[in-house]
């Protein structure tokens, strides 16, 4: 039993963490321990872990006081949880009542926990919410001691999250800055990240006589000197995939490049296509294959396969050179010149486009900016999780005001760019429990290497940002919301989106922490002509990556109304993928068929092979 134990690992070396909860499986993992083997090992860890401190320490303290450095968020979280804690310190008779609460509800895990040691069949103070699966392991119920310090830390949790949210005293920017940083506190605190209080991580521990411990240590030390400035968890493996081999492999030609993109022409795969083609501008905060993973999950090769000649506006990856690069720059040298080219390419004047996220925000400041200029050329926009009236714009809007503003722009123009991994970290602590502390423990308690996920695998291959663009749009969307006030210029002119009248496509999804459906569609009533909207299940990528093979989550489809929650009442919910949905709408307005385009009839003749070259360049 000894070496079947200590022989559970998987191919690459690092132990397993399977089995079940519960007092047996503890016991048995316990008499299977190999003392003097789990003494070498922990002798390892002790070494290992002496230098992936000094590196920690040497990282925060070469970037601790650089603007949004370690010391600077821990400050900024101190400094608002202490607006908080001071609110309520002006009220101490509420600030007792709710401490007596804490209390009593400590009082009664205590008494049900001695009452269930006896023997007697108790109901748990605290449950978790559906889908907390930070407490899936039958050992948080069945053993009661990890019992115990579940309960604790959700009635714990919960009570400071009360207690915030029903601060007096406080405007509510603070209140919800409050929120975020206690989120982040709680999540860290929970006792699934403590190696000493994580059924799972006990069991496995014992089960490979610290083995875990060790291998994790070492993927702690692979992330580090992987990351830059701010330490990157691994959430996939990034050697299971490759750009060009396994993603963004719908077969096209790269037919133009400039400073900004490389534009691909895919090469058809049915024998008649729509008339009007299909330009796809998605953000430039991230690569373009989010719409051409896998191809099972490619909308490009979705919407190739519906009989659409579909063009891709591949983004540049940003150096210091590009750093004065704007926000115009990118409408005229990203969406006006690759419409020109498409022109070009087919002889004919109309196109759709399609704008996904940032994208999006870019496609509707064109459309004005077009319709300013009596220029006619796009005939239909699709906008997917895109906001363009920022009003209700969610979690980051409490990262922009003047102050951090000023900070970040002053970091920006000492390199000329924002480092991608920067977005990506932002974005991960907007949902920590499920982007964070989930692959900490994986990587590092349980020392597992974490699953080959393609999604996972794009959102670490992030991009950096040229700091013109970057400081434009945080500060004239974002902070001043100019766009959907009738008050942005580009390119000399007033953008007024009432002014566009061609017909829309608005996809929103239901989940989404950083387009809120709230948001866009608020922003959909600015425009002036037929909009049809649509609602995605799930969230910001799940909702729009859903093709129609996999028969997951839903959409709902509605007549217009004033508001969200009005329209959300009419709607009709459609099982599966809004894919179809999309595609009949547009074969409506693209014309007649025609003989299909080959990528290399036109007058831009191919440079390479899709996905090109710039999608490749790494942060």
């Amino acid at each position: 039993m000894r070496d079947d134990n200590r022989d559970r690992k998987t191919s690459s070396g690092r132990a397993k963490g399977g089995g079940s909860g519960g007092d047996n499986t503890e016991k048995a993992s316990q008499d299977s321990v190999n003392f003097d083997e789990f003494a070498r090992n922990m002798i390892r860890l002790f070494d290992q872990g002496t230098k992936v401190a000094s590196s920690l320490a040497e990282r925060n303290a070469s970037n601790g006081n650089s603007p949004y450095g370690v010391s600077s968020e821990v400050g900024e979280a101190a400094k608002t949880l202490g607006s908080v804690a001071q609110a309520w310190a002006t009220n101490p008779s509420k600030l007792a009542a709710a401490q007596g609460e804490l209390l009593h509800s400590y009082a009664d895990l205590w008494g049900r926990s001695v009452r269930k040691f006896l023997g007697e069949d108790v109901e748990p103070v605290a449950e978790p919410e559906p889908g907390d699966n930070r407490f899936k392991d039958p050992g948080w119920s069945e053993n009661q001691y990890f019992d115990f310090w579940k309960q604790a830390y959700l009635i714990t949790s919960r009570w400071a999250e009360d207690i915030t949210e029903k601060t007096e005293g406080v405007d509510d920017r603070t209140r919800k800055k409050a929120m975020f940083y206690l989120e982040q506190v709680l999540s860290a605190m929970s006792p699934s990240n403590n190696p000493f209080t994580n059924p799972e991580v006990v069991r496995t521990t014992l089960a490979t006589n610290a083995e875990n411990l060790v291998q994790g240590m070492a993927l702690l030390a692979e992330d580090l000197d992987q990351s830059k400035d701010l330490l990157r968890v691994s959430q996939t493996d990034l050697s299971a995939f490759e750009v060009g081999r396994d993603l963004a492999i719908t077969p096209g030609k790269v037919i133009f490049q400039n400073d900004l993109i490389q534009l691909i022409q895919y090469e058809p795969s049915t024998e008649q296509v729509c008339k009007t083609p299909l330009i796809i501008a998605p953000p430039w905060i991230n690569k373009f294959y989010i719409l051409d993973l896998k191809p099972e999950k490619s909308l490009v090769k979705y919407a190739v396969d519906q009989g659409f000649t579909v063009f891709m506006i591949s983004w540049v990856n940003p150096d210091e050179k590009l750093a004065q690069k704007t926000f115009e720059d990118y409408m005229h040298e990203g969406i006006l010149k690759a419409v020109e080219v498409v022109n070009r390419q087919l002889g004919l004047h109309h196109v759709n486009l399609m704008g996904y996220c940032v994208g999006g925000t870019l496609l509707a400041s064109t459309l004005a900016y077009c319709v300013a200029n009596r220029d006619d050329r796009i005939a239909s926009a699709t906008f997917l999780t895109a906001q363009v009236d920022f009003t209700e714009a969610g979690d980051l809007l409490m990262f922009i005001d003047d102050a951090q503003l000023k900070s970040l722009e002053e970091m920006m123009a000492e390199q000329g760019y924002l480092d991608g991994s920067r977005m990506a970290a932002v974005f991960n602590m907007l949902r920590p429990k499920d982007l964070i502390w989930p692959y900490v423990v994986n990587n590092y308690l349980l020392g597992k290497k974490p699953f080959p996920f393609d999604l996972l695998f794009w959102n670490a291959d992030s991009t950096r940002l040229p700091a013109a663009n970057h400081a434009f749009y945080l500060r004239e969307f974002y902070h001043e919301n100019r766009l959907s006030k009738g008050e942005m210029e580009l390119g000399g002119v007033r953008l007024d989106l009432s002014k566009v009248k061609i017909p829309i496509y608005e996809l929103f999804t239901r989940e989404d922490h950083i387009a809120p459906a709230a948001s866009v569609f608020r922003g959909s009533k600015l425009f002036g002509g037929d909009v049809r909207h649509v609602m995605a299940g799930s969230g910001h990528i799940a909702g729009v990556v859903n093709p129609p093979a996999k028969r997951k989550y839903q959409y709902w489809t509605g007549a217009p109304a004033d508001s969200l929650e009005a329209w959300i009442e009419t709607a009709t919910e459609t099982p599966g993928s809004w894919w179809p949905d999309w595609a009949a709408w547009l074969k409506d307005i693209s014309g007649e068929e025609v003989p299909a385009r080959d990528p290399a009839s036109g007058p831009f003749k191919p440079i390479e092979d899709a996905p090109g070259s710039f999608v490749k360049s790494q942060d």
